[in-house]
């Protein structure tokens, strides 16, 4: 695959495009990355430094990409963390701009908004944005649990809730919809859920809940997620995948005690997901 990862950049740590690029490049995708901040630290340390560039610079970069004539042959946008309407209307002219030239090219989007016990840690009108504009113009979309039921406008507690929850954000645009970190009543204790659905279908994993929640995790699971799903085609394979490299990377965060996920470490479980989970048919 050719990327555009129009990110977050940090020169310390992995998140946004520092957690994205490496996992796809490990296994074997071309991505060419566009920063939307290039910050020190990620912003959990609770100070950092570094320049958060103007939507109108970012614009300039993906022109410069344009001027190559090669915008066109990429396959995929991807996109985390917005924190500005007018970045999202940079990104999504970027995804309007490749489409014409490659209808087949896909965009996923990461609707980074809040999470569960934190709430909404995004501005004010951001969460409305992504959810009535942006999302709607995504093929493929990764939210949390939170996330999912905030796009939704609902509140869900049990399995069948969740997969309700789905349908009611793609029946908006995205075909393709990636829950993370879901729980629900059926989910033993000590457990938690990733869960897949698409046009062929519904599909879980049940994943050990480790002690951890780590910056970057959900930049890499989105990362991963559309470069398995576009190189086998199959949502269930993509989820085992995925999955399975992602908590080989949070097993070897928890190893080393550290606050940044061990993307280097875990390298080789990216670039050969061990076959570690089984994803059950839901429907």
């Amino acid at each position: 695959m050719k990327i555009l990862s129009i990110q977050s950049s940090v020169a310390y740590g992995h998140v946004g495009n520092s957690a994205a690029a490496f996992p796809l490049q490990r296994l074997g995708h071309e991505v060419w990355p566009v920063l939307t901040v290039h910050f020190s630290n990620h912003t959990g340390y609770g100070a950092w430094r570094g320049p958060l560039l103007a939507p109108a610079d970012v614009a300039e970069v993906i022109a410069g990409i344009e001027d190559r004539g090669v915008l066109g042959g990429a396959d995929a946008v991807l996109s985390g963390y917005q924190g500005d309407p007018a970045m999202g209307a940079v990104i999504l002219d970027a995804v309007d701009k490749i489409k014409a030239v490659n209808p087949d090219a896909v965009y996923c989007c990461d609707p980074v908004m809040g999470d569960t016990g934190r709430g909404m840690f995004v501005r004010p009108g951001i969460p409305e944005y992504l959810r009535d504009v942006v999302v709607p113009r995504a093929d493929i979309i990764t939210p949390n649990h939170f996330e999912l039921d905030f796009l939704a406008g609902r509140t869900t507690t049990s399995l069948t809730e969740v997969l309700a929850a789905v349908d009611v954000v793609r029946e908006t645009g995205p075909r393709q919809v990636l829950v993370t970190s879901v729980l629900h009543g059926d989910v033993p204790v000590g457990s938690l859920e990733v869960v897949a659905v698409s046009d062929e279908g519904a599909w879980a994993v049940t994943t050990p809940l480790l002690p951890i929640s780590p910056n970057g995790g959900g930049d890499v699971t989105a990362a991963l997620y559309l470069a398995h799903l576009w190189t086998t085609g199959s949502p269930a394979t993509a989820l085992e995948r995925t999955v399975a490299s992602v908590f080989a990377v949070l097993e070897a965060t928890l190893a080393a005690g550290t606050r940044e996920i061990q993307l280097i470490a875990a390298q080789d479980a990216i670039a050969e997901p061990p076959t570690r989970f089984t994803a059950r048919r839901l429907r």
